[in-house]
């Protein structure tokens, strides 16, 4: 039995066209396969670059808030410091005011002894000028020395602030010159 030509041409076709498939088939799997590895390869690099930026954020942020902890904790620093300069300068003022007080009162209590020994009226009157001058003359020295105290109190208690005020006026420039 003898296989008319057009047959085997159709079987000759069809062994093409199957292999033609096969061919596509093939070319198309490995396209496909490639566009997949292109895309999860841009895809494992753009996940990449998200985690460095978003690390990068993060170390930002950690280094910002560490900034800002020290910063305060210098002001802290800084206000203790302050108000124990002024705790120990009032203390120290206080000493001196009583120092005072009591160096007055020794000081009343001479002329009141050199007046109960006077004999007349023109001596009692000589002894409480002499007195009366020396202890205007006293408290005004002595005020003038406790004014000084209290002023250089103020600078040295002040310091610290206005060290700390010094430092912020810097931080918050230093962002504008950049």
């Amino acid at each position: 039995m003898t296989v008319p030509a057009t047959e085997i041409e159709r079987t000759d076709d069809m062994a093409d066209v199957k292999a033609d498939v096969k061919r596509i088939g093939a070319e198309g799997t490995a396209q496909a396969q490639q566009i997949m590895t292109e895309g999860a390869d841009k895809a494992r690099a753009t996940m990449e670059k998200s985690m460095e930026q978003i690390t990068k954020g993060a170390e930002g942020f950690m280094k910002a808030a560490e900034q800002a902890t020290e910063f305060g904790r210098g002001n802290v620093e800084a206000f203790t410091k302050a108000a124990q300069t002024w705790a120990a300068g009032t203390q120290d003022l206080a000493r001196q005011a009583m120092a005072l007080a009591q160096g007055m009162t020794d000081h009343t209590l001479e002329g009141a002894k050199a007046l109960a020994g006077v004999k007349s009226l023109n001596e009692a009157a000589e002894i409480q000028t002499r007195y009366t001058k020396a202890a205007i003359e006293k408290a005004v020295a002595e005020s003038a020395k406790l004014q000084e105290a209290v002023f250089k109190l103020a600078e040295q208690a002040a310091a610290p602030i206005s060290a700390r005020m010094t430092v912020a006026m810097e931080k918050l420039a230093k962002p504008l010159a950049a």
